[in-house]
């Protein structure tokens, strides 16, 4: 009798242990069920895209792509310089998935601007950049003109120090080259200098040069060097509020634009740039500005209103 009350025991032990372990199962079976659907969401995206162009964008898309590798694992976007010119001409013949600007597809002339999608992804602001020899912080917007003109060749005669000027400018089909032109030489035609397209180079030559003068996007500024200097114009410093405001005239939209409607990587890049896990922190990082925080705005014509 005691030997039959032992096997009955042990037979109910074991049926609640196998019980247990098909519960056990079926939960890890659903864990690994959850964990496959969250993998495949990620990757499902894959292939590969190029975006280039604009070289004052290209430090936002670089710092941007490193999240996106890491949220879509089998995408891959390469992103590359040159230039708006060539972002725009690029993306147009098909050679881009995407081309980076810093001007209006409108105001190329040889574009095909309505055959192209624009995507504004942040806002640039830029201006004059002199070498701390020069002896200049601000200057009026009529002497800027006559110093990127020609029209006046020593800074002494800006009030600076006497100190001969360099010019540091960018070639044609450069988007910050055709923004600075407008908006802080009024139109103005620029004298023969040093032409140089990437924003690195030119500050490395105006940070060695003495009396050097040229133009960057404010991202390429930076408070711990002190050998280049952020140039005020008419007593207004060129800082994100001043451009918010419309206080500061030298800015402009950062394009994205896609012939046609964009699919896979390409549009999922540009979905994840203009994701909150971008606009609302990494553009601020990297010096740029987010769309939705212009006071004014721009159309491809050049006119500003309040928005």
């Amino acid at each position: 009798m005691k030997k039959w009350l032992a096997f009955a025991m042990m037979a109910i032990v074991l049926i609640i242990a196998t019980a247990c372990g098909s519960q056990s199962g079926s939960n890890s079976s659903k864990s690994s069920s959850s964990s496959t659907a969250k993998s495949s969401d990620d990757t499902s995206i894959s292939g590969q895209t190029i975006s280039g162009g604009s070289t004052a964008l290209q430090p936002l898309a670089e710092a941007a792509n490193e999240g996106f590798k890491k949220k879509f694992p089998n995408a891959q976007v390469q992103i590359q310089g040159g230039g708006s010119g060539t972002g725009l001409s690029s993306v147009a013949n098909g050679s881009f998935g995407i081309g980076m600007s810093d001007v209006y597809a409108e105001s190329a002339s040889d574009i095909p601007a309505d055959q192209l999608v624009d995507h504004k992804v942040a806002v640039v602001a830029m201006t004059a950049a002199i070498n701390k020899d020069a002896g200049v912080t601000n200057l009026s917007q009529d002497d800027l003109i006559k110093v990127f003109t020609g029209k006046v060749t020593n800074w002494k005669d800006v009030g600076g120090k006497d100190v001969k000027i360099t010019l540091v400018n960018r070639p044609d089909g450069s988007g910050t080259r055709a923004t600075f032109d407008e908006y802080a030489l009024k139109g103005a035609t620029p004298a023969k200098g040093i032409e140089q397209d990437a924003n690195d180079t030119v500050k490395k030559i105006i940070s060695t040069t003495k009396g050097a003068v040229g133009y960057l996007a404010l991202s390429y500024f930076d408070s711990s060097d002190d050998s280049i200097v952020a140039m005020s114009l008419d007593g207004v410093k060129p800082t994100v509020d001043n451009v918010i405001n419309g206080k500061f005239p030298v800015w402009a939209y950062e394009h994205m634009y896609t012939k046609g409607k964009p699919s896979g990587v390409t549009k999922a890049f540009i979905d994840y740039m203009l994701s909150k896990d971008v606009q609302g922190s990494l553009v601020s990082q990297q010096g740029y500005i987010p769309v939705t925080k212009m006071k004014v705005q721009r159309d491809a014509s050049g006119k500003q209103t309040d928005v």
